[in-house]
């Protein structure tokens, strides 16, 4: 467990990484229930809902995998100097203080 505490876990991510994404997920989203209202019908409602269906099937992993790539493209493992390593440890072995809120 000790080598574990040479390292800090830093995660940079913002909303504006994956803003793109959405406002493109979005954009899939809208042109799908376009052509579904453009296939919507009496006799072809089927055709209209299996569109939307289809377009969230095949859209959803692929979203998945750019917010998880985005989101380990910004996790940063840095290495600590010794001093902050014992620094630390010296105070996770003390008492805890509350947290306080900044302004």
């Amino acid at each position: 467990m000790e080598q574990f505490n040479k390292y800090r876990l830093i995660c940079t991510l913002s909303f504006g990484d994956i803003y793109g994404q959405i406002i493109a997920w979005l954009i899939v989203i809208f042109i799908s229930l376009a052509s579904a209202l453009a296939l919507w019908s009496a006799d072809r409602q089927i055709y209209a809902l299996a569109t939307v269906g289809l377009v969230l099937v095949l859209s959803l992993p692929f979203l998945l995998f750019a917010f998880v790539t985005t989101l380990l493209n910004h996790i940063e493992i840095l290495a600590m100097d010794e001093q902050e390593t014992t620094a630390d440890n010296r105070s996770s072995r003390g008492a805890s203080q509350p947290a306080q809120a900044t302004s």
